[in-house]
C-alpha cells in the first residue's frame, strides 16, 4: 500500500508524551467522531444520537462529559422544561480540527487504495474496522448436577 507519509516527523524521542497525551484525549470508539460531528457546530444532544445511531445513550453522555472535562466540549444547559442540552466545541477542541479532517482524508486515501488492491474486498478487515469489537467466547453451561 502507498499512502502518503509525511516528511514532518522527528527521528528523535522529540517529547513525544505531547503525542501521547493527544491521543489519550482523544481515543476510544467515539471521541473522534463526536469530536468531528461538533465541527460543524453546536448541536443538541438527541441529535449527536441520531448522527451516532451506534452509540448508546449512556456512552454518549460519558464520552462528551469526558470530553468536557478535557476542555474539548462546551456543554450549556437551558433552565427550562423539557431540558435543552446543546455541545459544541471548545477553542481548545477546535484545535483539533484540521487534525481531524487530516485524519478522515487519510482514511479516505487508505480505504481507496486498500479496495484497489485487494479488489475482491467488500468492507474493511476487523482489526481495521473502527466498529469492530473482539467477541466473547460463548460461555460453556455444564449441566446441573443433583
Amino acid at each position: 500500500m502507498n499512502v502518503q507519509r509525511s516528511s514532518g516527523a522527528s527521528t528523535s524521542n522529540e517529547y513525544p508524551e505531547s503525542l501521547q497525551s493527544t491521543l489519550e484525549l482523544i481515543s476510544g470508539k467515539w471521541k473522534g467522531i463526536l469530536l468531528y460531528h461538533l465541527i460543524s457546530g453546536t448541536k443538541r444532544f438527541n441529535e449527536i444520537r441520531r448522527l451516532c445511531p451506534d452509540i448508546t445513550q449512556r456512552m454518549l453522555t460519558l464520552q462528551l462529559r469526558d470530553m468536557e472535562r478535557a476542555g474539548l466540549v462546551h456543554r450549556k444547559v437551558y433552565p427550562q422544561a423539557p431540558r435543552k442540552v446543546e455541545y459544541s466545541l471548545t477553542e481548545c477542541g477546535r484545535g483539533l480540527e484540521t487534525a481531524l479532517l487530516n485524519i478522515k482524508s487519510w482514511g479516505e486515501t487508505y480505504r481507496q487504495e486498500l479496495f484497489r488492491e485487494h479488489p475482491g474486498l467488500t468492507e474493511l478487515p476487523a482489526s481495521a474496522s473502527p466498529a469492530a469489537e473482539p467477541q466473547a467466547e460463548p460461555k460453556q453451561i455444564s449441566p446441573a448436577r443433583s
